[in-house]
């Protein structure tokens, strides 16, 4: 099985499930599919990987023994640098689907499924959040609004008081998805399929939770808030002037 190093620097994908069988045929679809992929059966194998070597994307089952994949993916997001989380579930309901998401996953897919569904969520993912070495001294803007200040390269949001501010991944291509598109009124299936991108449900509720989420981290008041407004029976407004700058300017 191949491991990805600073060398290659192929995307890689720690994938987390007790059933060994679908580890093994994940993995060997996966790497067939061109993806460094190291696999683990539980949340202490999982941090033991981590601790060795680093990873892109995480490919997490909900039911595991001992820790939770709810709970491990809580403790992700907490970490210093979050890692995309994607959550296999048995849990077709969709408040399951929304705690998910609340704790930071950037995607779910429900089990039974076909790999070939799994890895365009994983290509989704990666699309947005995976940095080849070549690409990242390219021209990447950086992006102010309201004193806020979001680096594209970095993938970092700095506070007006300068303070570097923690965001998912999927809270990151959402607030992208705004600034990109600032005084614009976005539906919840055209924000979903620019900061996702790929097709959703139009009520799919994961939109409002990760709103929420975001709002709670850059509103002053997340009740009242001034920059992402609700327009009803519409959908979101960023309300923000935004500046777009090549990010070498701010070096």
């Amino acid at each position: 099985m191949k491991f990805s190093t600073p060398s290659t620097r192929q995307p890689h994908v720690l994938i987390v499930d007790d059933d060994q069988q679908i580890r093994a045929m994940l993995a060997r679809f996966l790497n067939d599919h061109g993806l460094c992929v190291t696999t683990a059966g539980n949340g202490v194998q999982m941090r033991d990987a981590l601790g060795r070597m680093p990873v892109d994307l995480i490919v997490l089952d909900v039911m595991l023994p001992g820790e939770s994949g709810l709970s491990l993916c809580r403790q992700l997001q907490d970490a210093e640098r979050p890692v995309p989380v994607i959550l296999l579930t048995a849990m077709d309901g969709e408040a399951d689907r929304v705690v998910g998401l609340e704790l930071g996953a950037d995607d779910y897919i429900v089990k039974p499924f076909n790999p070939s569904e799994l890895i365009a969520r994983i290509r989704a993912v990666l699309r947005r959040t995976y940095v080849k070495p070549d690409q990242a001294q390219g021209k990447r803007p950086v992006y102010r609004f309201a004193g806020w200040m979001l680096n594209v390269s970095h993938r970092s949001l700095t506070s007006p008081t300068g303070m570097l501010t923690d965001l998912t991944s999927g809270e990151f291509d959402l607030l992208l998805a705004f600034v990109e598109h600032p005084q614009e009124i976005l539906s919840r299936d055209r924000l979903l399929d620019l900061a996702r991108g790929r097709n959703s449900n139009p009520f799919d509720r994961s939109i409002d939770v990760q709103i929420s989420r975001l709002r709670r981290k850059i509103e002053a008041r997340p009740l009242d808030p001034v920059l992402i407004k609700t327009v009803r029976n519409g959908g979101y407004f960023f309300a923000a002037d935004v500046c777009a700058e090549d990010h070498r300017q701010t070096a």
